[in-house]
């Protein structure tokens, strides 16, 4: 059996992955919630009581949304413009490992990998866009 993804496939797959990889940090952060004795009166209100490594998992988290939406944004508009490529499909495939790479190294804290894999994932955004509008 031959599988073949067509560049066109691979963007609208990556979106799909994409929305998946934001809800990953939260299952950290689900963790940590319940290690700590969920609340389910002031569930927010907990944030404080949680340790470290869930806290930076909720920012992680909160950052993936921020991120998702250039994303999402930026692979459609490559879609729609009909401009899916192997170069395109680089950049879904890049952006989908810096972005798992990122919530792992912010949860870990490491900033100084962190940091490098959230440029990696504004580059991939801005390719898109790019390749999108030339």
């Amino acid at each position: 059996m031959h599988l073949t993804i067509s560049p066109s496939q691979i963007l609208l797959y990556g979106i799909a992955i994409a929305a998946g990889l934001v809800y990953l940090p939260y299952m950290v952060v689900a963790y940590g919630r319940v290690t700590v004795g969920m609340d389910m009166n002031a569930p927010r209100a907990m944030f404080d009581r949680l340790p470290d490594y869930a806290k930076r998992a909720t920012w992680a988290h909160q950052n993936s949304f921020e991120t998702f939406t250039l994303f999402a944004a930026a692979a459609l508009t490559a879609y729609v413009t009909n401009v899916a490529s192997d170069k395109t499909s680089l950049y879904i495939l890049a952006f989908l490992v810096a972005r798992f790479l990122f919530s792992l190294f912010y949860i870990l804290n490491l900033p100084f990998l962190r940091s490098p894999m959230w440029a990696v994932s504004m580059v991939c955004i801005a390719s898109l866009f790019s390749a999108s509008f030339v």
